[in-house]
């Protein structure tokens, strides 16, 4: 039997400065729900829309950044085979038993050439609060703050950039959505493994291991402008926008959490078929890729990351 492989992006854990700083500012303005919290100060979340048991979780350190982004596959089969080929690539794995996290299966992780651990997994319980399946109302209470329906993918800066393309094109079976190009190779490029725009996406970048964004999906362009009331109100740092993109489509706003991570609220973005051809965009034109009414680069959006 054919394995489907991987469905979509699981999870994401972020490192935070203050743990109740950041609770405020992603359950009360961004508008996550808490879950749970583990033994070793691990805080697990999810937006209103999602099955999953969480979707985002955060971790108190001495540095923001991310420490890992999981994705989820259709089954333990699927994951046995993702082992084998990621060996036979020449990617060491290692297995996080079941447990570790409340409510999921084991998983298998891996650090890719960009410097960023990602994870693999099968199993993941239903969320007590997920939205109702039997003659389902809108959403299951109504949304707070920003009103976040899921945890929707992630930007990461980091080297080896034609490597990452070549293992989730080939290894993980992940399709290049939108790349820019410039007389010196690709400078980013955007991945799905589903029908959205992407799932994650990479920036070329000398020191590996960094995170620019994770971003937030929003049911419209009316809820990115609520968005903006909210940040306004609570003065949260706002990066970028209201705006929208070039690559993907999508409409957003950029801001930052009280350690530094900055997030993304986005809504819209075109759907993507396998059979789609990939879309490219000039280093002249990478300015309205980005930020497609303004058509040129906010230079701290390039160079500020955690």
């Amino acid at each position: 039997m054919a394995l489907k492989g991987i469905l979509r992006p699981g999870f994401i854990q972020l490192r935070v400065l203050d743990m109740d700083e950041a609770l405020t500012h992603y359950i009360d303005r961004v508008g996550l729900n808490e879950v749970s919290r583990s033994d070793d100060g691990r805080v697990f979340l999810k937006g209103w829309d999602e099955f999953d048991r969480h979707s985002f979780i955060l971790r108190e350190a001495d540095q923001a950044g991310i420490d890992l982004m999981a994705f989820k596959v259709d089954s333990d089969a699927s994951l046995n085979d993702f082992t084998r080929r990621l060996n036979a690539y020449g990617v060491a794995t290692d297995e996080v038993p079941a447990g570790e996290q409340p409510g999921v299966g084991r998983r298998i992780g891996f650090t890719i050439p960009s410097g960023h651990r990602i994870e693999l997994y099968a199993d993941i319980e239903m969320s007590e609060t997920h939205p109702a399946i039997e003659n389902p109302m809108i959403w299951p209470v109504e949304p707070r703050g920003m009103k976040a329906t899921r945890f929707d993918h992630a930007l990461l800066y980091g080297p080896n950039l034609n490597e990452v393309l070549d293992l989730f094109t080939n290894v993980l079976d992940f399709s290049l959505a939108e790349y820019v190009d410039t007389p010196d190779g690709k400078l980013a490029i955007w991945l799905t493994v589903s029908n959205k725009a992407h799932d994650i996406a990479f920036v070329n970048h000398a020191e590996p291991g960094k995170f620019h964004h994770a971003a937030f999906f929003l049911e419209s362009w009316n809820d990115v402008g609520h968005a903006a009331d909210i940040m306004t109100h609570y003065n949260i740092s706002r990066d970028v926008g209201p705006t929208r993109h070039g690559i993907t489509r999508g409409q957003t706003i950029y801001f930052f959490d009280p350690s530094g991570n900055r997030n993304e609220v986005y809504a819209g973005g075109y759907t993507y078929y396998p059979d789609n051809p990939t879309r490219r965009w000039s280093a002249d034109q990478v300015g309205r890729g980005i930020f497609y009414y303004e058509g040129e680069l906010n230079e701290a959006f390039l160079s500020v990351v955690t």
